[in-house]
Protein backbone atom coordinates (compact mmCIF):
# COMPACT_ATOMS: atom_id res chain seq x y z
CA UNK A 1 0.00 0.00 0.00
CA UNK A 2 1.45 3.41 -1.33
CA UNK A 3 2.30 6.49 1.79
CA UNK A 4 0.52 8.47 -1.04
CA UNK A 5 -2.75 5.90 -0.50
CA UNK A 6 -2.29 5.80 3.26
CA UNK A 7 -2.55 9.99 3.50
CA UNK A 8 -5.95 10.11 1.28
CA UNK A 9 -6.82 7.08 3.94
CA UNK A 10 -5.99 9.81 6.96
CA UNK A 11 -7.13 12.86 5.11
CA UNK A 12 -10.93 10.91 4.94
CA UNK A 13 -10.54 9.33 8.29
CA UNK A 14 -9.97 13.28 9.76
CA UNK A 15 -11.55 15.65 7.62
CA UNK A 16 -14.56 14.46 5.94
CA UNK A 17 -15.30 17.95 4.51
CA UNK A 18 -12.09 17.91 2.65
CA UNK A 19 -12.14 14.31 2.15
CA UNK A 20 -14.86 15.08 -0.84
CA UNK A 21 -12.31 17.14 -2.66
CA UNK A 22 -10.64 15.28 -5.71
CA UNK A 23 -6.48 15.31 -4.99
CA UNK A 24 -4.51 16.72 -7.52
CA UNK A 25 -0.78 15.02 -7.86
CA UNK A 26 0.53 17.56 -6.11
CA UNK A 27 -1.49 17.50 -3.02
CA UNK A 28 -1.19 13.49 -2.88
CA UNK A 29 2.46 13.68 -3.05
CA UNK A 30 2.74 16.18 -0.02
CA UNK A 31 -0.10 14.03 2.30
CA UNK A 32 2.28 11.14 1.39
CA UNK A 33 4.92 12.72 2.69
CA UNK A 34 3.69 13.81 5.66
CA UNK A 35 1.60 10.61 6.27
CA UNK A 36 4.18 9.43 9.19
CA UNK A 37 3.35 13.06 11.26
CA UNK A 38 -0.33 12.54 10.29
CA UNK A 39 -0.32 9.05 11.24
CA UNK A 40 1.36 9.85 14.88
CA UNK A 41 -0.51 12.68 15.46
CA UNK A 42 -3.66 10.28 15.45
CA UNK A 43 -2.11 7.67 17.59
CA UNK A 44 -2.18 10.97 19.95
CA UNK A 45 -5.64 11.57 19.37
CA UNK A 46 -4.50 15.11 18.76
CA UNK A 47 -7.28 17.33 17.43
CA UNK A 48 -6.40 17.62 13.86
CA UNK A 49 -8.78 18.49 10.79
CA UNK A 50 -6.97 18.77 7.02
CA UNK A 51 -8.24 21.23 4.93
CA UNK A 52 -7.48 21.33 1.39
CA UNK A 53 -7.97 24.97 -0.15
CA UNK A 54 -9.39 24.67 -3.86
CA UNK A 55 -7.36 27.84 -4.75
CA UNK A 56 -4.82 29.85 -2.87
CA UNK A 57 -5.06 32.72 -1.71
CA UNK A 58 -2.22 35.81 -1.97
CA UNK A 59 0.90 35.41 0.03
CA UNK A 60 -0.82 31.57 1.42
CA UNK A 61 2.17 28.88 2.38
CA UNK A 62 1.95 25.64 1.17
CA UNK A 63 1.46 24.47 4.60
CA UNK A 64 -0.02 26.00 7.63
CA UNK A 65 -1.59 25.48 11.05
CA UNK A 66 -4.36 27.23 12.35
CA UNK A 67 -7.10 27.00 15.59
CA UNK A 68 -10.68 26.82 15.42
CA UNK A 69 -12.90 25.69 17.59
CA UNK A 70 -10.62 24.49 19.90
CA UNK A 71 -9.12 21.99 16.94
CA UNK A 72 -6.03 22.57 15.00
CA UNK A 73 -6.30 23.24 11.36
CA UNK A 74 -4.00 21.17 9.03
CA UNK A 75 -4.45 23.68 6.00
CA UNK A 76 -2.92 23.08 2.20
CA UNK A 77 -2.58 25.48 -0.28
CA UNK A 78 -0.73 24.17 -3.03
CA UNK A 79 -3.59 25.14 -6.13
CA UNK A 80 -2.99 27.72 -8.07
CA UNK A 81 0.09 28.85 -5.36
CA UNK A 82 2.93 29.62 -7.99
CA UNK A 83 5.24 29.43 -4.73
CA UNK A 84 4.08 26.57 -3.54
CA UNK A 85 7.50 25.04 -3.58
CA UNK A 86 9.52 27.70 -3.65
CA UNK A 87 10.99 26.20 -0.46
CA UNK A 88 12.09 22.93 -1.95
CA UNK A 89 14.03 25.07 -4.99
CA UNK A 90 16.53 23.16 -6.30
CA UNK A 91 16.00 19.74 -4.24
CA UNK A 92 15.74 16.95 -6.28
CA UNK A 93 11.74 15.72 -6.70
CA UNK A 94 13.13 12.14 -5.09
CA UNK A 95 14.59 14.24 -2.27
CA UNK A 96 11.75 16.20 -1.12
CA UNK A 97 10.22 14.03 1.12
CA UNK A 98 11.87 14.26 4.56
CA UNK A 99 11.94 18.12 4.14
CA UNK A 100 7.97 17.99 3.55
CA UNK A 101 7.95 15.72 6.52
CA UNK A 102 9.89 18.42 8.36
CA UNK A 103 6.93 21.00 7.85
CA UNK A 104 4.39 18.44 8.43
CA UNK A 105 6.26 17.19 12.15
CA UNK A 106 6.70 21.56 12.38
CA UNK A 107 2.95 21.72 12.19
CA UNK A 108 2.65 19.37 14.20
CA UNK A 109 4.64 20.84 17.03
CA UNK A 110 2.20 24.08 17.30
CA UNK A 111 -0.50 21.58 17.84
CA UNK A 112 0.93 19.66 20.21
CA UNK A 113 1.41 23.35 22.16
CA UNK A 114 -2.41 24.42 21.28
CA UNK A 115 -4.13 21.33 22.16
CA UNK A 116 -1.89 21.53 25.38
CA UNK A 117 -2.77 24.98 26.37
CA UNK A 118 0.38 25.95 26.30
CA UNK A 119 0.31 28.73 23.48
CA UNK A 120 2.57 31.38 23.81
CA UNK A 121 3.53 29.77 27.48
CA UNK A 122 6.90 29.61 28.73
CA UNK A 123 7.52 26.69 30.30
CA UNK A 124 7.76 25.61 33.83
CA UNK A 125 10.71 27.40 35.94
CA UNK A 126 11.80 30.12 33.02
CA UNK A 127 11.69 33.80 34.16
CA UNK A 128 12.30 36.45 31.74
CA UNK A 129 14.85 39.06 32.48
CA UNK A 130 14.86 42.47 31.78
CA UNK A 131 11.07 44.68 30.27
CA UNK A 132 11.01 45.95 26.91
CA UNK A 133 10.20 49.54 27.00
CA UNK A 134 8.95 52.15 24.10
CA UNK A 135 7.33 55.41 23.66
CA UNK A 136 4.68 53.66 21.17
CA UNK A 137 2.32 51.66 22.87
CA UNK A 138 1.64 50.07 19.71
CA UNK A 139 4.87 49.00 18.82
CA UNK A 140 5.58 48.08 22.20
CA UNK A 141 2.85 45.50 21.12
CA UNK A 142 4.65 44.18 18.15
CA UNK A 143 7.39 43.52 19.46
CA UNK A 144 5.70 41.91 22.15
CA UNK A 145 3.46 39.92 19.60
CA UNK A 146 6.86 39.20 17.25
CA UNK A 147 8.49 37.50 20.33
CA UNK A 148 6.13 35.53 21.40
CA UNK A 149 5.46 33.89 17.58
CA UNK A 150 9.41 33.56 17.42
CA UNK A 151 9.12 31.43 20.08
CA UNK A 152 6.56 28.93 18.96
CA UNK A 153 8.15 28.92 15.98
CA UNK A 154 11.70 28.39 17.32
CA UNK A 155 9.80 25.19 19.27
CA UNK A 156 8.20 23.66 15.85
CA UNK A 157 11.38 24.23 14.46
CA UNK A 158 13.14 22.49 17.05
CA UNK A 159 10.28 19.77 17.15
CA UNK A 160 10.95 19.42 12.91
CA UNK A 161 14.25 18.74 13.50
CA UNK A 162 14.01 16.49 16.56
CA UNK A 163 11.46 14.62 14.48
CA UNK A 164 13.79 14.05 11.91
CA UNK A 165 16.86 12.84 14.25
CA UNK A 166 15.05 9.89 15.37
CA UNK A 167 12.97 9.15 11.83
CA UNK A 168 15.73 9.86 9.20
CA UNK A 169 18.69 10.11 11.49
CA UNK A 170 21.12 9.59 7.73
CA UNK A 171 19.61 12.53 6.73
CA UNK A 172 19.45 14.82 9.29
CA UNK A 173 22.59 16.67 8.35
CA UNK A 174 20.82 17.87 4.68
CA UNK A 175 17.20 18.51 6.91
CA UNK A 176 18.67 21.06 9.49
CA UNK A 177 21.10 22.38 6.61
CA UNK A 178 17.88 23.09 4.55
CA UNK A 179 15.98 24.65 7.69
CA UNK A 180 19.02 26.70 8.27
CA UNK A 181 19.46 28.37 5.22
CA UNK A 182 15.43 28.95 4.87
CA UNK A 183 15.65 30.96 8.45
CA UNK A 184 18.82 33.00 7.17
CA UNK A 185 16.63 34.81 4.99
CA UNK A 186 15.32 36.89 6.79
CA UNK A 187 14.19 40.31 6.19
CA UNK A 188 14.11 42.01 9.50
CA UNK A 189 16.08 40.52 12.72
CA UNK A 190 14.33 38.84 15.36
CA UNK A 191 10.73 39.09 13.41
CA UNK A 192 8.44 36.17 14.03
CA UNK A 193 10.30 33.58 12.53
CA UNK A 194 13.83 34.74 13.43
CA UNK A 195 14.64 31.24 14.97
CA UNK A 196 18.07 30.98 13.74
CA UNK A 197 19.66 31.33 17.18
CA UNK A 198 17.66 27.66 18.02
CA UNK A 199 18.26 25.91 14.71
CA UNK A 200 22.33 26.77 15.35
CA UNK A 201 21.98 25.18 18.58
CA UNK A 202 20.11 21.99 17.02
CA UNK A 203 23.17 21.50 14.59
CA UNK A 204 24.61 18.73 16.10
CA UNK A 205 21.54 16.17 16.20
CA UNK A 206 22.94 14.10 18.82
CA UNK A 207 21.52 17.14 21.34
CA UNK A 208 18.16 15.94 20.78
CA UNK A 209 17.73 13.19 24.10
CA UNK A 210 15.95 9.76 23.44
CA UNK A 211 12.32 11.10 24.54
CA UNK A 212 9.47 9.44 23.14
CA UNK A 213 8.09 12.12 21.64
CA UNK A 214 9.72 14.93 19.95
CA UNK A 215 7.70 17.33 21.87
CA UNK A 216 9.95 16.38 25.13
CA UNK A 217 12.70 16.13 23.04
CA UNK A 218 12.60 19.91 21.71
CA UNK A 219 12.77 21.65 24.91
CA UNK A 220 15.64 21.20 26.73
CA UNK A 221 17.05 23.09 23.29
CA UNK A 222 14.13 25.37 23.74
CA UNK A 223 14.34 26.64 26.67
CA UNK A 224 18.58 27.52 26.27
CA UNK A 225 17.51 29.52 22.97
CA UNK A 226 14.83 31.01 25.03
CA UNK A 227 17.86 32.02 27.65
CA UNK A 228 20.28 33.57 24.26
CA UNK A 229 16.93 34.97 22.66
CA UNK A 230 16.28 37.78 25.81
Amino acid sequence: MSKAFLAATVLCAVSQAAAAADLTALETRWLGAAFPVLHYARSLALPIDIIVQPQARPNDVPMAMGFAGGRCKLVLSLRGNASAEAQLAGVPQAAQGELIEAMAAHELGHCWRYARGAWHALPAGFVEVGEEMALDPAMLAASKAMRETRREEAYADLVALAWTRHSHPREYARVHAWLARLRDDQPVARNGHDTRTWVALAQDGSRFGDAARPFDDALPLWREGLVKDE
